[in-house]
């Protein structure tokens, strides 16, 4: 009898075990439908955008809608280097967005460094002090910066970009409280005692360890600084000295006359370099992430 109800409860153990892997087969195969839905919702702008770029304005409006590539995309290209200087303007918006990324990574990783790792006086208050600053719209700030920048002669030219932008509350904040969790205590204490200074352990101990968050904080930085359109629009009176995308607005006609597969075939080359970057960034990220684990 012992014998009998022995397999009788290993036969129910394994129907149960047989119905939890059935179970845990269809939760994957609908996390896997899921996701690919999720992929192919985020993919298909860029998809869309492909198109109308390869077609012109006439076909772009048709009905039904092409999903398919036309063939005007090089008639495009050629409409857009007529119409605005592109190569100009994208090394301008290069130009900008590197040099305020390397300043944003500077300067907000050392003052983060100093907040997160180094006690002082009035530090509450001045990152509370900071952290009100991040609360201000940029919009409110374009006036008073507008008049800081013409009395300072900077109206027209890149400088007016850069400088305002070298650091902010942002990417101290994002940096402060990345360090404060992984650089360890123990490790200031040991370049103490080796006899490093404060910029010694800042470059050799503190960047070393935050390299995904900066890989992070530099995507973020550059995205924002090429994709910026309002302040460039202000400080650069002089036309020679256009970023990307306020030479991109140029390309918007009047009375409906907008050349859409043009516009759409510049929209479509702008996204080159931030691709480029998000791939170079997100691979740092990655890399790091790994090595971190490993150790």
């Amino acid at each position: 009898m012992a014998s009998i109800k022995f397999g009788t409860r290993s036969g129910k153990l394994g129907t149960r075990s047989g119905r939890g892997i059935k179970g845990n087969q269809r939760r994957g195969i609908a996390l896997h439908f899921s996701l690919i839905i999720g992929l192919l919702l985020s993919v298909f702008p860029f998809y869309w955008a492909v198109i109308m770029s390869t077609h012109s304005s006439t076909e772009i409006f048709s009905y039904p809608p092409k999903l398919l590539p036309g063939s005007h995309f090089l008639e495009n290209v050629r409409n857009l280097f007529d119409n605005i200087d592109f190569f100009g303007s994208m090394f301008n918006s290069l130009l900008v967005a590197t040099s305020v990324t390397f300043l944003v990574l500077f300067f907000d990783s050392l003052a983060a460094f100093v907040f997160a790792k180094f006690q002082f006086p009035g530090r509450r208050v001045l990152f509370a002090g900071m952290m009100a600053i991040f609360m201000v719209p940029a919009q409110l700030q374009a006036i008073p910066q507008f008049v800081i920048m013409a009395k300072i002669g900077w109206i027209g030219s890149m400088t007016a970009l850069i400088v305002p932008a070298a650091a902010n509350a942002f990417g101290i904040f994002w940096m402060r409280q990345y360090m404060k969790s992984a650089i360890h205590d123990e490790l200031l204490d040991a370049s103490k005692i080796d006899g490093a200074s404060f910029l010694r352990q800042y470059w050799h101990v503190a960047l070393p360890v935050v390299r995904p968050g900066l890989a992070f904080l530099g995507i973020f930085t550059f995205m924002g600084q090429w994709n910026d359109y309002a302040w460039p629009l202000i400080a650069l009176t002089n036309p020679d000295n256009v970023t990307l995308q306020v030479a991109l607005s140029q390309l918007n006609g009047v009375h409906g006359t907008t050349d859409y597969g043009m516009v759409m075939t510049g929209a479509l080359l702008a996204l080159i370099p931030l691709l480029i970057v998000f791939a170079i960034g997100a691979k740092q990220i990655i890399a790091d992430l790994g090595k971190g684990a490993i150790r």
